[in-house]
């Protein structure tokens, strides 16, 4: 039996519990919001993911970040067990189209796309670009000071349930570039997998192709 086809099948319920519940994780971000993020971190779960810079700012608009944010991709790669389907950069926001398998959560996958671009771009402003750093302060109500890249939070996931959703997101993730404008094609625009998709190639990130999921099977 083939993985998907296995994902598919009665034996899998039989490994996911039906109800979910220990396996939910509350996470705590920014002692002056005390906001809490909800993450079910279910066995070979297919995730969405979309996280958005700081105040909605385009600080992914320059090839510069945009370089930054897929190095950390493929890093992040390297330490989780998830294989990457889709992606793009937007100037203000980031969708990843992600397959997890049973040892990864989602959080520790997050951090380590999104801490080194943080890192990387305020360094980069403080010692290249000193008036740019009020466009990434943050002032909380109560007095805490701190520049960020990112948006506080943990942005947006949603798992998905059915192949036939898995497609549609894909198919979602590369038409942003061409909704907003920004390309004719999705694989016009260099800062997605559509042209890795399209033309069977692995620039500038690879792709998982191997276990995508068969349009055949319908349900995980």
């Amino acid at each position: 039996m083939g993985l998907w086809a296995w994902l598919a099948s009665p034996a899998r319920s039989a490994l996911v519990p039906v109800s979910c519940e220990g396996i939910l994780r509350h996470v705590e971000t920014d002692a002056g919001q005390r906001k809490r993020c909800k993450r079910w971190d279910i066995p070979w779960s297919v995730h969405f993911l979309t996280f958005s810079c700081f105040g909605r700012r385009a600080f992914l608009s320059k090839d510069r970040s945009r370089r930054w944010l897929l190095a950390a991709l493929e890093r992040a790669r390297a330490l989780h067990a998830f294989d990457l389907w889709g992606w793009v950069i937007m100037p203000e926001h980031v969708h990843l189209l992600i397959w997890a398998r049973p040892e990864t959560e989602i959080s520790p996958v997050l951090k380590s796309v999104k801490q080194p671009v943080a890192r990387a771009a305020l360094a980069w402003v403080r010692r290249e670009a000193p008036q740019f750093l009020p466009q990434m302060l943050d002032l909380q109500p109560n007095g805490r000071r701190s520049y960020r890249f990112w948006q506080r939070g943990g942005g947006y996931d949603r798992s998905m349930r059915t192949v036939r959703e898995t497609y549609e997101k894909l198919h979602y993730i590369h038409q942003n570039p061409v909704h907003r404008g920004l390309a004719d094609r999705a694989e016009d625009w260099p800062w997605s997998s559509a042209r890795a998709w399209a033309l069977g190639i692995d620039e500038p990130v690879r792709i998982d192709r191997g276990s995508f999921p068969d349009p055949e099977v319908t349900r995980f």
